[in-house]
């Protein structure tokens, strides 16, 4: 068995950079560039299942979620709005969420960086 565990506190310094959130399929709708973050704690992105952190810094973007997803902020905070209901959240460290594949969602990160750790699952 194998044991892995989700830290609170970790920061995007902490993770790879993996270029800015448009090449991951995200449309950014603020001024400047959000830069990507992540590192995989099981599987890989293509896999069925998989789980990592994600963070990103300072701007907002649209993302539609391309799998469905459970996720749990570790550091700064974001606002989420789901685009089909108008409705938004603000989520800080300790504060999680699931979604459905397919949602359309607006994320504001207002500070320096935001980072979740996430199940990912088909």
């Amino acid at each position: 068995m194998s044991v892995t565990a989700i830290r609170l506190g970790t920061s995007i310094s902490e993770l790879d950079a993996w270029g800015s959130v448009s090449a991951l399929g995200s449309e950014i709708l603020s001024d400047g560039d959000v830069l990507a973050y992540g590192r995989m704690t099981h599987g890989a992105p293509t896999d069925a299942t998989s789980a990592g952190y994600f963070g990103a810094s300072k701007g907002r973007f649209r993302l539609v979620y391309p799998f469905n997803e459970q996720a749990t902020i570790v550091t700064g905070e974001v606002r989420i709005t789901d685009e089909s209901s108008g409705e938004t959240r603000t989520f800080q460290a300790g504060d999680s969420w699931l979604v459905t594949k397919g949602t359309s969602t607006v994320w504001d990160v207002s500070g320096d960086q935001v980072v979740k750790h996430y199940l990912a699952f088909a």
